[in-house]
């Protein structure tokens, strides 16, 4: 058994020819619309992203003036120390002192 295939005349390859190229083009075009859409996309994110930076960058432009606190927060630290000794000196005896005016001024 034999299989024919259609026969076409010249002007049938041609139209052939001419639908399939067509298509081709047809499909060529959606994905470089898509590609251009895409690079559109990753522009923005990337200018987003210069300006997040630049942000990141002015917020980071002082980190190395913290290098000079530390010497300051140990002194910071040791007054503090004095200043909590004075508060414990001052506050000892006023538990005490407090309790015998409170029973002084209670009727009896």
């Amino acid at each position: 058994m034999m299989v024919t295939f259609a026969a076409l005349s010249n002007h049938g390859a041609w139209g052939l020819a001419l639908i399939i190229g067509l298509i081709a083009a047809l499909a060529v075009a959606v994905l470089l619309a898509v590609l251009i859409r895409t690079v559109n996309e990753i522009d923005k994110s990337a200018g987003a992203l210069l300006e997040a930076a630049g942000k990141v960058a002015s917020n980071t432009a002082n980190v190395p003036q913290l290098q000079a606190t530390a010497p300051v927060l140990g002194k910071i630290v040791e007054e503090a120390v004095v200043q909590d000794g004075y508060m414990n000196a001052l506050t000892d005896g006023f538990g005490g002192a407090a309790g015998q005016l409170a029973g002084e001024r209670s009727p009896g």
